[in-house]
């Protein structure tokens, strides 16, 4: 089975944006969506009827959300302890595929690096029963992979003292420790280019991934980010990713 994923961060609830970020859906044909910062859930079933996606769900206060045309069996947000955002657990229906939807905490610091390590390594643990099947971790991961750089002096003013204060030049491991753990980073699997998903005013870093277990790295098609297109700006201050993967 053939499965068309997106990641999408709409930003700050996509109220008043429901529109346009629908259209980006549309235009770009996914058969299921992940969302982050999509905290309210009128907003979402408004994006899902506008974008044709019959099966959606979203809770109130929370990042994680989801719109799909294909059938889902189950769905559940997990929020352990260090978490700062519960995480996401999407069942297609006909599949034994889990997808897990990722949002870790923002900002670029050294301080706030060290906090996502412990949430990946939260998270990596909670889902250890099915890291022996397939699956897929998607979202916003708000940190940089191995080799890619942080352009400091693109920073607003604020977040570049912030960054000073709390540490000076960031050193990103957050990414590392998914490759280390066994997981392909589906973009780099296809593309050797930047791949810059933020912020779609002036795209230089690339915070939104997709992750499948390094033994199944043949399963991920293809996996682009949405850069090109009506509406984009205006909808987001992410592009979304977009990935077609074949579910084992």
């Amino acid at each position: 089975m053939l499965i068309r994923l997106m990641s999408y961060n709409i930003r700050f609830g996509g109220v008043g944006r429901e529109k346009p970020i629908a259209s980006v859906i549309r235009d770009h044909g996914p058969d299921l969506v992940v969302l982050q910062e999509a905290t309210n859930p009128r907003v979402v079933e408004t994006i899902a009827a506008e974008a044709g996606m019959k099966f959606f769900a979203a809770r109130a206060g929370h990042s994680l959300a989801f719109v799909s045309r294909v059938e889902i069996a189950g769905h559940e947000w997990h929020h352990p302890k260090h978490l700062e955002r519960a995480f996401l657990e999407i069942s297609p229906a006909g599949t034994r595929t889990r997808i897990f939807g990722v949002h870790l905490r923002a900002v670029h610091s050294n301080w706030t690096e060290r906090r996502r390590v412990r949430e990946l390594r939260t998270l990596l643990h909670a889902i250890n029963a099915d890291r022996g099947s397939f699956h897929v971790l998607t979202g916003d991961f708000n940190t940089l992979a191995p080799g890619e750089r942080l352009d400091m002096r693109r920073l607003p003013r604020r977040l570049r003292l912030l960054a000073f204060v709390l540490g000076g030049r960031v050193r990103f491991r957050t990414i590392q420790i998914m490759l280390d753990e066994g997981y392909a980073d589906g973009y780099r699997l296809l593309h050797s280019a930047a791949g810059y998903t933020f912020p779609t005013w002036d795209p230089h870093v690339r915070l939104d991934y997709f992750f499948v277990p390094k033994d199944s790295a043949d399963c991920v098609q293809t996996c682009e980010v949405v850069c090109e297109g009506a509406n984009l700006r205006e909808a987001s201050d992410h592009f979304p990713l977009t990935a077609e993967i074949e579910l084992p």
